[in-house]
């Protein structure tokens, strides 16, 4: 069969028309708007795990670092440690008082 002996309603040009049943049309309408709809879902929770992905290694390399650095004393202290050294340079100050005044009440009963 040459182009000549083609039937002129099997010819596709500019003014060719497709009939389909409104049927078939919407379901195409549909499938395509249900795949693309899932290829999104699909996307946005590929990033959402990628992301949850970072954040638990940034996590696991800040424990990391705290379990190194804490026990050596590089990291900090505990806010009751804090408080405990605080009473502590407090009764270190009141001792060097108590014991300045014995040894000034001492002096008094030698030169006495």
């Amino acid at each position: 069969m040459s182009a000549e002996e083609v039937p002129p309603t099997t010819r596709l040009n500019e003014s060719s028309e497709i009939t389909i049943p409104v049927r078939n049309l919407l379901a195409l309408v549909v499938a395509t708007g249900v795949a693309v709809m899932g290829y999104f879902n699909i996307t946005e929770r590929l990033n959402f795990l990628e992301h949850n992905s970072e954040l638990i290694s940034i996590q696991v390399d800040a424990n990391s670092e705290f379990r190194t650095l804490w026990p050596r004393g590089e990291l900090g202290s505990l806010p009751d440690d804090a408080e405990q050294n605080l009473r502590l340079t407090y009764l270190e100050n009141m001792i060097d008082e108590i014991q300045d005044q014995i040894s000034s009440l001492n002096q008094r009963t030698r030169l006495e």
